[in-house]
């Protein structure tokens, strides 16, 4: 390796773990960042103090292996929590929703309409047009039952007349 020479190991080292750093970006994952990173901690104490180019491998694998299994620990221990959950249920999401029954439900089975799809969907028997509340899911199958409309209640105080409490 005669185009190395004159180079110093610390170079060497900072390079690989910048072009590390540079394919985690283009990689899906995050395996390469740790190899980076430990590629630069490498140039950082061949740079500070004058190791083998053999202690300078192991050090590398060393600190690979530690920042990895440091970030796996990290975290499994402190999962990232969502803000969103159920971002990719769709089913999940469409809990509590109403619909409209697009295709009878007889036999247990038919289709229900929630916004602008349409779903297969179990439950009581109920005709087009009936409105339904999904309760939960099997797969892709929507459980509805009759969804219960809110009966206004109209009152018709006495009007009130000065003097009277």
């Amino acid at each position: 390796m005669d185009f190395l020479d004159g180079i110093d190991a610390h170079w060497l080292w900072a390079t690989l773990g910048l072009i590390l750093l540079a394919a985690e970006m283009l990689i899906p994952g995050v395996l390469l960042l740790w190899f980076g990173l430990a590629a630069l901690a490498t140039a950082l104490l061949v740079l500070a103090t004058d190791v083998s180019v053999p202690l300078q491998i192991v050090n590398f694998a060393f600190l690979a292996l530690i920042f990895a299994y440091s970030a796996k620990r990290f975290f499994t221990d402190q999962p990232i929590q969502s803000s969103d959950p159920l971002l990719n249920n769709k089913v999940g999401r469409l809990l509590g929703e109403t619909g409209v029954v697009s295709r009878p439900i007889a036999g247990g089975s038919g289709r229900v309409r929630l916004g602008d799809s349409e779903w297969q969907a179990e439950g009581p028997e109920l005709s087009v047009g009936e409105r339904v509340k999904v309760t939960g899911s099997r797969g892709t199958v929507l459980l509805v039952e009759p969804a219960v409309t809110p009966v206004l209640e109209i009152r018709k105080d006495e009007p009130s007349t000065p003097g009277k409490a």
